[in-house]
């Protein structure tokens, strides 16, 4: 079976919580482990922050997910151009290290801890950038 979910949500603190609850319940109907619908979570959390805290344009951004049963790909696509972002902002992203006692910066660090296939890319033609991650569905 496979299941995708496209939501377009408004930019505000609001909507992190209503996707991850909507992502959860959809891969605890499939079956998925709890500490993999966990980690799952954290990353999509922490992307959602990022572009509600550092899209400098739009009003809204989208979350697109993917499940098979055996892997989930969820991609966060913010409509803005990121300003001061540790995640949106392509050029050089890979660079980024925050301190390990940083409040802010850590994003992609605990993304790339808790996922596979983690990649930050600009939006073809469009302003913005779109955070992807994969991560297998197996224990």
């Amino acid at each position: 079976m496979e299941v995708v979910l496209e939501m377009t949500l408004p930019r505000n603190a609001e909507s992190a919580p209503l996707v991850r609850h909507t992502l959860d319940a959809s891969l605890r109907g499939l079956g998925v482990a709890s500490e993999i619908r966990a980690d799952i979570a954290l990353a999509l959390g922490e992307a959602c922050a990022n572009v509600i805290q550092h899209a400098a344009n739009g009003m809204e951004y989208e979350v697109r997910a993917r499940m098979d049963g055996a892997r989930c790909v969820v991609e966060v696509i913010d409509g803005g151009v990121a300003k001061g972002s540790d995640v949106a902002e392509p050029a050089g992203w890979e660079a980024t290290q925050a301190a390990p006692l940083a409040e802010h910066g850590r994003g992609l660090q605990l993304m790339r801890a808790f996922t596979e296939e983690l990649r930050v890319t600009d939006r073809l033609h469009r302003d913005g950038a779109i955070v992807h991650f994969e991560k297998s569905l197996a224990n």
